[in-house]
């Protein structure tokens, strides 16, 4: 039996628009424990901040209760916030990080 092969057909290529994974920004949250100097390292060691972009971000949070270390995708996101609280409880202080979408 023969197998007939089409070759007329012809296939649209087709267009696939890709969006961009959504966003998560990573907070910390003040509290009245956690040294300042404590915040800076993390924020050095973690988000890759210099110390001038440290001290700016631990003054937010001091003065304004939180602020934002960065803006990732949201298993970046995740591994941060699990990354610093775990960082925190193993140096006994009970700095909160969470993420929220942008």
């Amino acid at each position: 039996m023969k197998t007939k092969q089409r070759d007329d057909t012809l296939l649209a290529p087709s267009k696939v628009k890709l969006a961009p994974p959504p966003m998560y920004k990573v907070l910390l949250l003040n509290d009245d424990y956690t040294p300042m100097d404590f915040v800076v390292t993390i924020l050095q060691h973690f988000f890759r901040k210099n110390h001038e972009q440290a001290q700016r971000i631990m003054l937010k949070v001091h003065t304004e209760g939180r602020g934002v270390c960065g803006l990732y995708p949201a298993d970046i996101a995740a591994t941060k916030v699990a990354q610093v609280i775990a960082y925190a409880r193993q140096h006994q202080h009970p700095l909160q990080c969470m993420m929220e979408e942008d």
